[in-house]
Protein backbone atom coordinates (compact mmCIF):
# COMPACT_ATOMS: atom_id res chain seq x y z
CA UNK A 1 0.00 0.00 0.00
CA UNK A 2 2.91 2.56 0.50
CA UNK A 3 4.78 1.66 -3.01
CA UNK A 4 1.45 2.42 -4.50
CA UNK A 5 1.19 5.76 -2.33
CA UNK A 6 4.93 6.44 -3.01
CA UNK A 7 4.20 5.85 -7.00
CA UNK A 8 1.25 8.67 -6.91
CA UNK A 9 2.61 10.93 -4.88
CA UNK A 10 6.68 11.19 -6.69
CA UNK A 11 5.33 13.34 -9.40
CA UNK A 12 3.64 16.32 -7.51
CA UNK A 13 6.62 16.14 -5.16
CA UNK A 14 8.85 16.11 -8.24
CA UNK A 15 6.86 19.41 -9.22
CA UNK A 16 7.11 21.03 -6.27
CA UNK A 17 10.53 20.80 -5.87
CA UNK A 18 11.49 21.49 -9.20
CA UNK A 19 9.03 24.70 -9.04
CA UNK A 20 10.85 26.48 -5.69
CA UNK A 21 14.67 25.16 -6.77
CA UNK A 22 15.12 24.90 -10.60
CA UNK A 23 13.64 27.74 -11.91
CA UNK A 24 14.52 28.39 -15.30
CA UNK A 25 17.35 31.14 -15.65
CA UNK A 26 16.26 32.87 -18.71
CA UNK A 27 13.66 33.18 -21.52
CA UNK A 28 13.52 31.69 -24.79
CA UNK A 29 13.37 35.33 -26.50
CA UNK A 30 16.50 37.07 -27.76
CA UNK A 31 14.50 40.66 -27.64
CA UNK A 32 13.64 41.76 -24.21
CA UNK A 33 10.24 42.49 -23.72
CA UNK A 34 9.03 45.84 -22.05
CA UNK A 35 5.88 46.02 -20.78
CA UNK A 36 3.26 45.88 -23.74
CA UNK A 37 1.50 49.00 -24.44
CA UNK A 38 -0.47 50.87 -27.01
CA UNK A 39 1.51 53.40 -28.66
CA UNK A 40 0.28 56.95 -29.06
CA UNK A 41 -1.09 57.52 -32.63
CA UNK A 42 0.24 61.32 -33.50
CA UNK A 43 0.57 61.90 -36.99
CA UNK A 44 3.67 61.75 -39.33
CA UNK A 45 5.20 62.52 -42.47
CA UNK A 46 6.32 60.85 -45.12
CA UNK A 47 9.11 61.54 -47.49
CA UNK A 48 6.52 63.54 -49.82
CA UNK A 49 5.24 65.44 -46.92
CA UNK A 50 2.20 63.31 -46.81
CA UNK A 51 0.23 62.30 -43.58
CA UNK A 52 0.53 59.03 -42.25
CA UNK A 53 -0.06 57.47 -39.03
CA UNK A 54 1.13 54.34 -37.70
CA UNK A 55 -2.45 52.86 -37.21
CA UNK A 56 -2.82 52.59 -40.82
CA UNK A 57 -0.11 49.34 -40.48
CA UNK A 58 -2.51 47.89 -38.29
CA UNK A 59 -2.85 43.94 -38.52
CA UNK A 60 0.94 43.70 -39.20
CA UNK A 61 3.87 43.29 -37.22
CA UNK A 62 6.28 46.27 -37.66
CA UNK A 63 9.65 46.49 -37.43
CA UNK A 64 10.85 50.12 -35.99
CA UNK A 65 13.91 51.74 -36.00
CA UNK A 66 14.75 55.36 -35.07
CA UNK A 67 17.49 57.39 -36.09
CA UNK A 68 18.85 60.15 -38.39
CA UNK A 69 18.62 60.66 -41.59
CA UNK A 70 22.18 61.24 -42.48
CA UNK A 71 22.45 56.78 -41.19
CA UNK A 72 25.65 55.95 -39.95
CA UNK A 73 26.96 52.46 -40.10
CA UNK A 74 25.14 51.17 -37.34
CA UNK A 75 21.79 52.79 -38.96
CA UNK A 76 22.41 51.37 -42.21
CA UNK A 77 23.26 47.92 -40.31
CA UNK A 78 19.49 48.18 -38.68
CA UNK A 79 17.99 48.61 -41.59
CA UNK A 80 19.49 46.24 -43.24
CA UNK A 81 19.00 43.35 -40.47
CA UNK A 82 15.38 44.02 -40.32
CA UNK A 83 15.19 43.68 -44.35
CA UNK A 84 16.78 40.29 -43.90
CA UNK A 85 15.21 39.04 -41.10
CA UNK A 86 12.03 40.12 -43.01
CA UNK A 87 13.31 38.10 -45.85
CA UNK A 88 13.90 35.36 -43.92
CA UNK A 89 10.22 34.82 -43.21
CA UNK A 90 9.35 33.15 -45.92
CA UNK A 91 5.52 33.35 -46.72
CA UNK A 92 4.77 35.14 -43.68
CA UNK A 93 6.76 37.82 -45.06
CA UNK A 94 3.77 39.83 -45.99
CA UNK A 95 2.94 39.86 -41.98
CA UNK A 96 5.36 42.28 -41.46
CA UNK A 97 6.70 45.71 -42.34
CA UNK A 98 9.62 47.82 -41.64
CA UNK A 99 9.52 51.36 -40.29
CA UNK A 100 12.06 54.06 -39.57
CA UNK A 101 11.63 57.16 -37.74
CA UNK A 102 13.45 59.87 -38.88
CA UNK A 103 14.22 62.00 -36.07
CA UNK A 104 15.17 64.88 -38.04
CA UNK A 105 14.74 66.70 -40.97
CA UNK A 106 17.86 66.31 -42.99
CA UNK A 107 18.22 65.31 -46.90
CA UNK A 108 18.04 61.55 -47.06
CA UNK A 109 20.56 59.86 -49.95
CA UNK A 110 18.79 58.77 -52.74
CA UNK A 111 20.72 55.51 -53.12
CA UNK A 112 19.58 54.88 -49.09
CA UNK A 113 16.22 55.19 -50.22
CA UNK A 114 16.75 52.96 -53.48
CA UNK A 115 18.61 50.52 -51.28
CA UNK A 116 15.97 49.68 -48.90
CA UNK A 117 13.27 50.27 -50.89
CA UNK A 118 9.89 48.82 -48.74
CA UNK A 119 11.25 50.50 -45.79
CA UNK A 120 7.94 52.81 -44.77
CA UNK A 121 10.61 56.29 -43.82
CA UNK A 122 8.58 58.54 -41.84
CA UNK A 123 9.72 62.11 -40.58
CA UNK A 124 8.88 61.81 -36.76
CA UNK A 125 11.09 65.46 -35.73
CA UNK A 126 9.46 66.51 -32.55
CA UNK A 127 6.70 64.24 -32.77
CA UNK A 128 5.64 63.02 -29.10
CA UNK A 129 5.85 59.30 -30.16
CA UNK A 130 9.58 59.39 -30.21
CA UNK A 131 9.26 59.93 -26.32
CA UNK A 132 7.64 56.12 -26.06
CA UNK A 133 10.29 54.49 -26.99
CA UNK A 134 12.97 56.08 -25.02
CA UNK A 135 15.35 53.73 -22.75
CA UNK A 136 18.63 54.53 -20.80
CA UNK A 137 20.75 53.47 -23.66
CA UNK A 138 18.66 55.94 -26.20
CA UNK A 139 16.07 55.36 -29.04
CA UNK A 140 18.38 54.81 -31.62
CA UNK A 141 20.38 52.04 -30.36
CA UNK A 142 17.27 49.55 -30.86
CA UNK A 143 15.56 47.92 -33.10
CA UNK A 144 11.62 47.67 -31.87
CA UNK A 145 8.80 45.28 -32.45
CA UNK A 146 5.23 46.74 -32.23
CA UNK A 147 2.22 43.51 -32.60
CA UNK A 148 -0.77 43.76 -34.80
CA UNK A 149 -2.67 45.55 -32.06
CA UNK A 150 -0.39 48.84 -32.04
CA UNK A 151 1.26 47.56 -29.04
CA UNK A 152 5.34 48.61 -28.62
CA UNK A 153 6.17 44.57 -27.02
CA UNK A 154 9.88 43.86 -27.80
CA UNK A 155 13.19 45.57 -27.94
CA UNK A 156 16.24 43.82 -29.48
CA UNK A 157 20.17 44.66 -28.31
CA UNK A 158 22.13 46.91 -29.95
CA UNK A 159 24.12 45.51 -32.76
CA UNK A 160 21.45 42.83 -32.91
CA UNK A 161 22.25 39.43 -34.19
CA UNK A 162 19.33 39.39 -37.27
CA UNK A 163 20.16 35.44 -36.59
CA UNK A 164 18.52 35.10 -33.11
CA UNK A 165 15.88 38.43 -34.21
CA UNK A 166 14.68 36.10 -36.82
CA UNK A 167 14.08 33.10 -34.22
CA UNK A 168 12.42 35.85 -32.61
CA UNK A 169 9.99 37.02 -34.91
CA UNK A 170 9.34 33.91 -36.31
CA UNK A 171 8.15 32.37 -33.59
CA UNK A 172 5.96 35.26 -32.54
CA UNK A 173 4.68 34.76 -36.11
CA UNK A 174 4.03 30.91 -35.65
CA UNK A 175 2.25 31.43 -32.25
CA UNK A 176 -0.09 34.31 -33.58
CA UNK A 177 -3.07 34.19 -35.82
CA UNK A 178 -3.13 38.12 -35.90
CA UNK A 179 -1.94 40.05 -38.57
Amino acid sequence: MLAIAAVCLAPFVAALIAYFYWQPQGGANYGELVPAHALIDPPLRRLDQRAFRLSELRGKWILLQLDQADCAAACRAKLYNMRQVRLAQGREMERVERVWLILDEAPLQTLLMREYDGTRMLRAAGSPIVAEFAPAGGVRDHVYLIDPHGNLMLRFPKNADPRRMNKDLGRLLRASRIG
